[in-house]
C-alpha cells in the first residue's frame, strides 16, 4: 500500500510540474512583426458613338501599393512605410496623360521612454517615377519635374507619440532636408529653391512634424489622414512647407474596393500657390493583414474606454 501511495505521489508531482511549465497559448499570440498592405488596380473607361452630348473615348488605369511593416517588442518600435502609385489615362484626340505618380518611402525607429512616447530617428524619401509637363504629361510641353527632380530626403531625430495603431505623431526639432534636382534640364536658379544654375541639390535644416490618423467611419469604410509641416531654420523659417493626404477606402468585397484620394501641398520653393490633386477609382484590391500587434492587446487599448 505504501509503495502504491508513493508511486501515485510521484506521478501526481510529475503531472503538476508538467502543468506548471506548459506555456499559456493565450499569452503567446502577439507577434513582433505585423504587416498591413494593400495592392490596388483601378480601371476606368468611357466610349461614345453619335452621342449628341459630346465626349471623347478614353481608357485609364491606376496602380497603388501601400504597405506598413511594424516591429513592436518590449520598448522598441520600428515602423516602415512603402507607398508607390502610378496611373495613366488615354483620351482620343489628346493622347496619354499621367494621372498618378508617387514614391514615398520612410522608416522610423523609436525607443520608449514614457508610456506611448519614444525617442526616435528616421529617414524618408519622396519623389516620382516619370517626367511631368505643364500640359499634363505631354512630352512636347515644357518639362517641370522628373524622377528625383525633385526628390526630397529627410533625416532627423526627435520624439514619436503613438498611443495606438490609429495615431502616430512624430516631432523632429533636428531634421536635415535635402532637395535633389538630378535632371539637368531643371537645374536653374529658383527651380525648387536651387541657389545657382547647375546646382543639383538644396540643403535645409529645421523642424519637421508628421502625423498619421486613421478613422473607421463605418464597417468597410476607412479614412487615413497624413499631414506634415516643415520649417527651415536657415532661411525664412516662417515660410512653412505644408502637406496633407487623405485616402478614403470603401471596401465592396474581398477583392473589389473604391478609393478616393485628396492631396494638398504648399511649398513656396515650387510655386506660391496651394497645389491640389484628387483621384477616384473603382477596381481590384488585395489586402494583407499578417500579425497581431502588441497594441492590439486589451491592456494597451485604454483609449477605447
Amino acid at each position: 500500500m505504501k509503495k502504491l501511495l508513493f508511486a501515485l505521489s510521484i506521478s501526481f508531482g510529475i503531472g503538476t510540474m508538467a502543468q506548471e511549465t506548459k506555456p499559456d497559448a493565450a499569452t503567446d499570440t502577439v507577434k513582433a512583426w505585423s504587416i498591413l498592405g494593400q495592392n490596388t488596380l483601378m480601371l476606368n473607361q468611357a466610349a461614345f458613338s453619335n452621342w449628341v452630348g459630346g465626349g471623347a473615348n478614353n481608357v485609364g488605369w491606376l496602380a497603388d501599393v501601400n504597405y506598413n511593416l511594424t516591429y513592436e517588442k518590449g520598448k522598441d518600435l520600428w515602423e516602415n512605410i512603402i507607398i508607390l502609385g502610378y496611373g495613366q489615362n488615354n483620351t482620343k484626340g489628346i493622347g496619354t496623360r499621367k494621372t498618378q505618380d508617387v514614391i514615398n518611402l520612410s522608416t522610423n525607429y523609436g525607443r520608449e521612454f514614457a508610456k506611448s512616447w519614444y525617442l526616435s530617428g528616421g529617414i524618408g524619401l519622396q519623389t516620382q517615377f516619370a517626367g511631368g509637363y505643364e500640359d499634363g504629361n505631354n512630352p512636347d510641353a515644357k518639362k517641370i519635374s522628373n524622377f528625383m527632380a525633385p526628390g526630397y530626403l529627410n533625416v532627423g531625430v526627435g520624439v514619436t507619440y503613438r498611443p495606438n495603431d490609429n495615431l502616430t505623431v512624430t516631432l523632429r526639432p533636428a531634421n536635415a532636408r535635402v532637395t535633389f534636382v538630378l535632371d539637368e534640364d531643371l537645374q536653374t536658379a529658383g527651380t525648387y529653391g536651387l541657389k545657382n544654375n547647375g546646382d543639383s541639390s538644396l540643403f535645409q535644416f529645421g523642424f519637421l512634424g508628421t502625423a498619421i490618423y486613421k478613422i473607421k467611419i463605418m464597417e468597410n469604410i476607412n479614412l487615413t489622414n497624413t499631414a506634415s509641416v516643415f520649417s527651415n531654420y536657415l532661411d525664412k523659417p516662417d515660410h512653412l512647407v505644408l502637406g496633407y493626404s487623405g485616402i478614403l477606402n470603401m471596401k465592396i468585397n474581398k477583392f473589389i474596393s473604391t478609393n478616393i484620394t485628396l492631396d494638398l501641398l504648399y511649398d513656396h520653393n515650387q510655386i506660391q500657390k496651394t497645389q491640389l490633386k484628387q483621384t477616384l477609382g473603382v477596381g481590384f484590391a488585395y489586402n494583407i493583414d499578417n500579425g497581431k500587434k502588441r497594441s492590439d492587446k486589451k491592456d494597451n487599448q485604454s483609449w477605447l474606454k
